[in-house]
């Protein structure tokens, strides 16, 4: 497993570079504009995609700034966004870098933001579901994308295993 999300954070990071340099050919109206999504613009998603890794990262590592709401904006401007994007994925990967079997079968106890209480649950289902989410929203980023008129992104796991990702599939 510790070799599945080893690929996972890496492909979290070329998907995200992919959208980002996606999101810089916009205007600054297209960026803001309301396309209907959960948070409504390519603004507000990136936003959410960042503030919710930080609240993730946050309960993992108990280390770095984690905002107190999944729709806070963390950075008002695509260049600041960008290069705390950049980082927080450079963090991501050096995390799961870290990691060993052990600690992912051992249990993480956390505090969700919607729910009152503490939830415990093994580490290694907890990472699937931080992918999972990067994925889900980035979907809803291609979405804005595209109706805005953008050309479609490939964002697919296997078009990354096949380029960038080849180590990941030998």
């Amino acid at each position: 497993m510790l070799d599945h999300f080893r690929m996972f954070a890496d492909y979290n990071r070329w998907a995200n570079r992919r959208l980002y340099t996606a999101a810089a050919e916009l205007s600054d109206a297209e960026f803001r504009q309301n396309k209907g999504a959960f948070f409504g613009s390519l603004h507000g998603t990136l936003n959410h995609l960042l503030a919710a890794d930080r609240i993730w990262m946050k309960r993992f590592t108990k280390e770095g700034e984690a905002p107190s709401a999944l729709d806070a904006i963390l950075h008002d401007d695509l260049a600041g966004l960008t290069a705390a994007r950049v980082a927080e994925d450079e963090r991501i990967v050096a995390w799961i870098d870290s990691l060993d079997e052990t600690r992912l079968a051992a249990p993480i106890t956390y505090s969700p933001l919607s729910v009152p209480g503490e939830i415990t649950q093994r580490l290694g289902p907890t990472l699937a579901h931080f992918f999972n989410h990067q994925t889900h929203h980035r979907g809803q980023a291609h979405a804005i994308l595209t109706a805005l008129g953008r050309p479609s992104l490939t964002l697919d796991l296997v078009f990354f295993l096949r380029t960038d990702g080849q180590k990941w599939a030998d």
